[in-house]
């Protein structure tokens, strides 16, 4: 009965915490997937020629915009360096994607306490200087080169398909021009929803951890572990530990803000706190992607040097916060007794679950539900060239032909229903009869 009193309390933390921060990650996600429909992929590579401030600055930003799960930030850094852009500028912009987000920083501030928030918005940048830093001094030429090599082996890792998307809106013209533009909507619905794709199952594993660890881990033996009571001690434990937790948790991206909640409570310091959120990045799924992506040179510096830079992060965040006054003295984060109550979390979760349900429907209306290619083959390019009808062109909306898979350029008009790939169906003559009408069309007048 014990254990299932236990089991019950961890399904509640994690239900209450669910309920809790569900609008400001339909929130960020959205406005994460508007930024990205009307910048481009190329337009990112081109700005990031090399390690400058000026570069660095523009992949954070560039990062912090395109919101993605840390697996496929990996993949997607992994693609803007094969293309051209700066090892150390694709760094920057993977570590921005993951750790400078608006959903982030909204469920910091719900669970945690916007200070958490705040110290998210410092310590990232600082931690993008920090390896900046460290990898002129300890990633050379040959290093680089022998990662660009490996990379262009194009090994499968994690998130290749999320990561060769670009369902940006290719209407030209300025973004505001390209965002009122008819396929506007249909390319925000499709971000969208391969954004939550993208990062749900660590989602959900960092809440069910969160809740778990909060059940089944006395607090007492936190408190103790993190030296509560002996400032100093805890101040140069936390930023240490953090990371170190977070490899062997792994949970990523967002999932691991409701653990944080759950140190923040037991007694890590708030250094340690900034650098356990900052460690996604180096979890062991994550660390064994870096090898196939870069090498074992590569992905063994790439541990190395982004632990320091994190612990470095945390300890420098702390020594800011606190002569501010700016470190929280309380440890009652909001995770547990919230529910579900008539107040503005339940208003802004319904109207925000419309927004996502909005967005779904349109998703599904325009094709986005994944088709399977003639002959039962999945995964491949081909096989998703086949699944997507030839005359969806002319909305300028990349579309999916699979929810992993690469996405195909869109052809003929923007409502078109998908169609079957059977060999005796009177629909797929009709998808091949446009395709052919399309060729026909699109050939030049003698």
């Amino acid at each position: 009965m014990e254990l299932l009193a236990a089991l019950g309390h961890a399904l509640a933390a994690a239900g209450s915490m669910t309920w809790e921060i569900t609008w400001a990650l339909i929130l960020g996600f959205f406005l994460s997937a508007v930024v990205q429909a009307v910048v481009r992929k190329e337009e990112i590579t081109r700005l990031m020629p090399d390690d400058s401030p000026r570069s660095l600055l523009i992949a954070a930003g560039l990062g912090a915009a395109s919101s993605s799960c840390s697996y496929a930030a990996v993949a997607l850094a992994r693609s803007l360096f094969r293309k051209g852009a700066n090892f150390t500028a694709a760094m920057a912009f993977e570590i921005a994607s993951t750790n400078l987000v608006i959903e982030m920083g909204i469920i910091l501030a719900l669970l945690m306490g916007w200070q958490f928030t705040l110290a998210e918005f410092v310590g990232g940048p600082l931690m993008i200087v920090f390896i900046a830093v460290l990898f002129r001094l300890f990633i050379r030429g040959r290093i680089v080169q022998a990662a660009r090599q490996q990379a262009d082996r194009g090994l499968a890792g994690s998130m290749e398909g999320h990561a060769a998307m670009d369902m940006s809106i290719q209407t030209e013209g300025s973004l505001w021009r390209r965002l009122r533009s008819r396929g506007a909507f249909t390319a925000v619905s499709h971000i969208f929803v391969m954004e939550w794709a993208a990062v749900i199952r660590d989602i959900v594993l960092g809440l069910l951890i969160a809740g778990a660890f909060m059940a089944w881990v006395p607090e007492s033996f936190l408190r103790g572990f993190f030296f509560e009571g002996h400032p100093l001690a805890s101040a140069l434990w936390g930023p240490l530990v953090g990371p170190m937790l977070a490899v062997v948790s792994f949970v990523c991206s967002i999932g691991n803000i409701p653990l944080a909640a759950v140190l923040w409570n037991g007694g890590i310091s708030f250094g340690g706190v900034v650098s356990f959120i900052f460690a996604d990045l180096i979890i062991i799924p994550i660390l064994l992607i870096y090898r196939k992506y870069f090498g074992t040179a590569m992905a063994v510096r790439l541990f190395g040097l982004f632990y320091l830079a994190m612990a470095a992060a945390g300890y420098a965040t702390e020594l800011i916060f606190r002569p501010l006054g700016l470190v929280p003295t309380e440890r009652n984060t909001t995770i547990t007794g919230i529910g579900v109550h008539w107040n503005y979390t339940t208003w802004l979760n319904i109207a925000f679950l419309l927004l996502a349900a909005a967005l779904l429907v349109r998703f599904v209306r325009s094709g986005g539900t994944p088709t399977p290619p003639p002959g039962g083959t999945s995964g491949t390019t081909e096989g998703a060239a086949h699944a997507v009808p030839a005359r969806r062109q002319a909305v300028g909306v990349n579309r999916i032909g699979r929810l992993t898979g690469p996405v195909m350029p869109v052809a003929g008009r923007h409502r078109v229903e998908p169609i079957s790939t059977g060999s005796g169906s009177r629909r797929a003559r009709m998808g091949r009869a446009s395709a052919s009408s399309a060729r026909v069309s699109a050939a030049p007048r003698q």
